[in-house]
């Protein structure tokens, strides 16, 4: 017993200094959001904050822009992604090989991915450069501007180079622990490859799918680096919106900010909760 208990208890003071910070930072952000801050002598309970939620344009123009980049580029990664982990299952033992190249985008910190996306696809990248010695673009200037644009477009292709290899990855992994006696009952038949995998494997891998979906979701959702660093002057991505109001040198806009990261932060959770629904279903199957 007490060996078992051993890890347990050796992960019990982090675990404690953990939970410490982030229920000191959530008290802190709702207690602030609903009136009690005591810097600009506010102690009284007040939903005013969230009510300006409502109301803001400026705050609702950043969160139909931050659901619609998100959205698309979790669409196009897992898109994407499956596509890519059915193709690599297909190669057999050369496909475990390449699979763990799929792991190199997921340890890239974001502000390197930042960097990547801007060194390629910028007037003055890669890309541009390329362009130009070919005689394809008479200047740098000519070359279509992709970042900074208020559509979004940098901001989605950082996200699906950060993404899609992590779709790829989880979904080559579900694949591979699948048993097939499904499959091969359904060649047995009369089935092809093609038939076998479209009506037997993928409605298997749909709660691995969805799950992948609503975790990348969230992650575009909740950043803030990539959004910063790529995305247009307005509209403002959510959590970016979030920053500048709370750094706003009027401290009296802090409990707005706070209003704005609680809500963020209650998103996250909601996420959360529908991501282990779905994690449930994906270990139900891989037990079969």
């Amino acid at each position: 017993m007490k060996i078992l208990l051993k890890p347990y208890l050796m992960l019990l003071p982090v675990l404690i200094i953990l939970i410490g910070i982030l229920g000191i930072g959530v008290m802190t952000t709702f207690t602030q959001s609903i009136g009690y801050f005591s810097a600009i002598g506010s102690n009284d309970f007040t939903l005013d904050n969230y009510m300006r939620l409502l109301t803001d344009k400026g705050l609702i123009e950043s969160l139909v822009f931050s659901m619609r980049t998100s959205f698309i580029s979790a669409f196009i990664s897992t898109l994407g992604g499956v596509i890519l982990a059915v193709a690599v299952y297909k190669l057999g033992n050369e496909g475990d090989l390449l699979s763990k190249s799929f792991r190199i985008p997921i340890i890239v910190p974001h502000l390197l991915s930042v960097l990547l996306i801007y060194n390629i696809f910028s007037q003055t990248g890669i890309l541009a450069r390329i362009l130009f010695s070919l005689g394809v673009i008479d200047s740098f200037e000519s070359f279509p501007q992709i970042l900074y644009l208020k559509n979004g477009f940098g901001i989605i292709l950082a996200y699906v180079w950060k993404e899609l290899p992590f779709i790829a990855f989880i979904t080559y992994n579900v694949l591979s622990k699948l048993s097939t006696k499904l499959s091969d009952a359904a060649r047995n038949l009369g089935a092809n490859s093609f038939q076998a995998m479209i009506y037997v494997v993928i409605p298997l891998l749909i709660p691995s799918i969805l799950s992948s979906f609503i975790l990348v979701f969230a992650f575009s959702f909740g950043a803030y680096e990539i959004p910063m660093l790529l995305g247009a002057t307005y509209p403002k991505a959510l959590p970016v919106k979030a920053y500048i109001e709370y750094i706003n040198p009027m401290l009296s806009n802090r409990p707005y900010a706070m209003a704005i990261n609680f809500f963020i932060a209650s998103m996250g959770l909601f996420l959360a909760y529908i991501y282990f629904k779905c994690f449930e279903r994906v270990t139900r199957y891989e037990k079969q």
